[in-house]
């Protein structure tokens, strides 16, 4: 096989590599010097990055086609005036984006006394949004499918923290869905209490009345905490709960929504910190 190999053009090998993926590459490049030399060409990582990159990221930084690619990967990109941001998946090389807090429509966003925008380091854009208080919660966020990579399975997360002083999300669960713009989506109920798994083991005793502060769902009717409707922490910092699946089978231009929303409960809700809305394809690790 080595003697095969050997006798084979390099380019040749590094365009076969390039019909790949990047997963693919490594592994080939770990168990065999004749791939470990041809992965380095630039014709392979080419492929990879998408065509737009190369003009308008990086601002002129020089390197291999491979360290553009890593970097693409490792250190997401700001764009769109400081309300998107962009990577690659490092596995597959498929498109990542998070939409801001800045890009989501967030009602009662206006309003002083319901929401707050401000700056803390934990986050890649300027600006977050802080709940205040309010009854009522509802964030949506949209994204044109024609950004997706094709023939791709993405998921949507929230990406946000909480307050030391964060209540009204204890035992309360919310609304989310993702799918065609005004399009009949199928939503489900997640949590938004990092703690909602402990908390349920106990529970409250049920509040009588509209717009208490208490927490008071109604046991037969929302699902019970789990692995799949609970935030997970994230590497950064940051906690996300999964809003939904969506094949992007490319071709065709969709309007995509993303949406949370609390609007039945009742109960005031405070110390939510929105950094935005993270699109991803599914089976990535951050």
């Amino acid at each position: 096989m080595e003697d095969l190999l050997s006798s084979l053009p390099e380019g040749f090998i590094a365009e076969a590599l390039a019909l790949t993926s990047p997963r693919d590459v490594s592994r080939l490049s770990s168990v065999n010097t004749f791939f470990r030399s041809a992965a380095e060409w630039d014709t392979v990582w080419a492929n990879y990055v998408p065509p737009e990159c190369l003009r308008e990221t990086l601002d002129g930084a020089r390197g291999s086609m491979k360290e553009l690619y890593l970097r693409l990967c490792d250190q997401p990109i700001i764009i769109e005036e400081g309300n998107k941001s962009f990577w690659l998946d490092k596995c597959t090389g498929k498109k990542c984006y998070m939409l801001a807090a800045k890009q989501l429509s967030i009602a009662l966003v206006d309003s002083p006394s319901c929401w707050r925008w401000t700056s803390i380091p934990e986050s890649r854009f300027k600006e977050v949004a802080e709940l205040i208080s309010v009854c009522s919660l509802e964030v949506t966020g949209n994204v044109n499918t024609s950004i997706l990579s094709p023939n791709t399975t993405y998921v949507a997360h929230l990406v946000f923290m909480t307050t030391a002083k964060a209540y009204g999300f204890e035992y309360q669960p919310v609304e989310v869905y993702i799918g065609p713009y005004e399009g009949n989506s199928h939503a489900r109920m997640v949590y938004l209490d990092p703690r909602a798994k402990k908390r349920r083991r106990l529970r409250p005793m049920r509040h009588i009345g509209t717009f208490s502060r208490g927490a008071f769902a109604n046991y037969d009717v929302v699902p019970s905490p789990s692995e799949d409707n609970c935030p997970k922490h994230r590497e950064d910092g940051w906690f996300e709960v999964e809003i939904g699946e969506y094949f992007n089978k490319g071709g065709d231009e969709v309007q995509l929504e993303m949406s949370i929303k609390e609007v039945k409960g009742g109960n005031w809700k405070t110390g939510l910190i929105i950094q935005g809305i993270e699109i991803r394809p599914k089976n990535i690790n951050n």
